[in-house]
This record gives structure tokens, sequence and C-alpha cells, in this order.
């Protein structure tokens, strides 16, 4: 059975739709391409993103920006030791004017929902956490709570402090379709951030233009669902996949034994919807195989797990990723 791929006409509703998204994202936040596209990826695709970089990159202003672009709400959880499961889901209110207990939702409740410095939270925390990412819903009082559509989260966590951290575990990380490490800006880009500064772009109370609609958001996830991927791309990313789970004899014993974990086959579901996000992102009814080789980091870096002797030799997994790739024939 052949699959059906985008009209023309949807495919050009949709380009016109992501260039309104970038222009209005692109006014705000300066340069971090690699950021915007990996945030437009996740909310076309439907999934969630981890960020992770040292304090004052911007990625708060990045995602509050995504959400007013999309005319959709936006909460902010900053993430503590003490917080508690209720303070993310919500919890029920006893009213003593009618004896009776009342639903307060939580800020998980909203379209866009930043986690700042997700690891300081504890295990219990990031656990209510995983109900809302993975199944939609919240569970409050024995009530089930459905979340908005479209409803993404961004994670935020900064490799540099460790004390007082909670590492997230192998079943929080893999449910984050992506993660992306944001760089510092270069002297001209952060010129651009003073200029806009000083403009008044960037003061605190200013938001991004709302360009774009939930219905319209909703109508590029439906696009995107449709993009079109060959057998040939599908054979190769579950080859990759494959190849991170029995490294030895693709990229040699050196390398090989380096890896703890290879990638479940989440990491296979992550490329497929990701990959026909990106292909739509670039204006394409289907996916090649360099869109799979441009989103290797993004989406492994997080999925393939290396030993402690990698990070005492000091190799990344993104090198890891690399030598996979250069194991597997492209089609």
């Amino acid at each position: 059975m052949s699959q059906a791929v985008p009209t023309p006409e949807r495919m050009n509703e949709a380009r016109e739709v992501i260039a309104r998204i970038t222009d209005a994202y692109s006014e705000r936040i300066v340069g971090q391409d690699r950021l915007r596209t990996s945030l437009l990826v996740a909310l076309i695709a439907g999934g969630h993103v981890l960020l992770e970089s040292v304090p004052g990159l911007a990625k708060t202003t990045a995602a509050s920006t995504l959400a007013d672009t999309i005319d959709g709400s936006f909460k902010r959880i900053q993430c503590t030791p003490d917080l508690l499961p209720s303070d993310i889901t919500g919890t029920q209110v006893y009213d003593a004017q009618t004896g009776t207990f009342r639903t307060v939702l939580g800020p998980v409740h909203a379209n866009v929902v930043l986690l700042d410095e997700i690891n300081r939270s504890s295990a219990k925390a990031q656990s209510a956490m995983l109900e809302a990412m993975q199944e939609r819903q919240t569970t409050i009082g024995g009530e089930v709570h459905e979340l908005p559509d479209p409803f993404m989260v961004i994670a935020t966590q900064n490799p540099i402090e460790q004390e007082g951290t909670y590492e997230l575990p192998e079943a929080q990380m893999d449910r984050f379709l992506l993660k992306e490490i944001v760089q510092y800006p270069s002297p001209q880009e952060e010129l651009e951030v003073l200029a806009r500064l000083d403009s008044g772009v960037l003061a605190p109370g200013r938001h991004a233009s709302k360009v774009a609609s939930l219905e319209e958001v909703r109508m590029l996830q439906d696009v995107a669902a449709s993009i079109y991927v060959s057998p040939e791309v599908r054979n190769y990313i579950v080859g990759l996949a494959y190849v991170t789970r029995n490294p030895a004899q693709y990229i040699g014993e050196e390398r090989a034994r380096l890896i703890k974990y290879g990638a479940s086959p989440r990491a296979s579901i992550a490329f497929l919807r990701a990959s026909r996000a990106f292909a739509l992102l670039n204006g394409r009814d289907h996916v090649v195989p360099d869109d799979v080789s441009s989103l290797r980091h993004i989406v492994l870096r997080h999925r393939v797990l290396l030993t402690y002797e990698a990070e005492a030799e000091g190799v990344r997994s993104e090198d890891i990723v690399d030598a996979v790739f250069g194991a597997v024939p492209t089609p």
C-alpha cells in the first residue's frame, strides 16, 4: 500500500506558516540557528527537547518566544530539590464554602512548558513528568486531565554545576525526542544582542508577535505525519540503531568498548518523526538520507550512553555517533 503524501496546496500552506513562525522567532532570538531548528522540529514532530548549556544563553527567552509566536500558553517551572509532583501536575484544594474539593491544575497544563534545571528536581518530581510527557495527561485525585494540544516540554540542565543535582534516569532521557547543546554566540551575534537590547526589542515585558494559531500548528503536525519516507530510508534508520547495539563488528572493538548502552527502538521512532519534520522545514514532501544524518547528534547523543572510560579518554557520544554513521552505507 502506497503512502499518501501532502498535496502541493498543503505543502504551500505549511511553508507559509513555518516562514511566519521563523521570522517572528528570529526578531527576538539572535543567531542560535541550531536551537531554533531543534525547537521547530520538536514542535512539528510533537516531541520534547532537552537543552544543555551554561546559564545565560537565552533558553528561557527562546521557549517563551516560541510559545508567543504560536499564540500558545507558556509556563515555567523552576526545578528545585523540594519540588513536589503536585507543584507540577496540580492538586485538589478544599473549598470551605461548598464543603467540597476542587481541582487546581498545575503549570504543566500549558502548550509550552519550560522545566528549568530539570536535574535539580528529585526522582519523584521527575517521574511526575513522565506521565505528562508520554501519556499527554495528568492524574489528580484519581481524575485524569488531558493536557493541551499541542503540548511541548523544553527542559534545561546545566552541565557545570553538579552539586545538589539528580542525574536523569535513562527512561526519562529517552522521553525527549531531541537533545540540543546550546553554544555561546559569536562576537557579532553578541553585539547584535546588545543592539536589540538598546532598541527595546528584548525588553522584559515585550513579547514576540503572535503569527500562527494552535490550529495551524496542528496542521503542521498533520502534514509532517504524512511526509513520505521510503523503504530505503527506513532501513537506513533501523540499521543505524542496530549498529549502536552491536558496534564491535562495525566500528571496531576499540570504540565499541566505550559504548555502555546502544539506542532503543525509540531512537528509530525519533528519527522517523524528526526527519519528517526536518524535511517539512526544508520545504520537501519526502525524507532524504541527509535529513537523518543532519539530525544524528540531537537524536542519538542522549541515547547512546558511554562508559566511564570514554569520559576519562575525552570521547564524546557525538564521536561515537559519527563513527556509527560512517559504518552504515548511505542509501
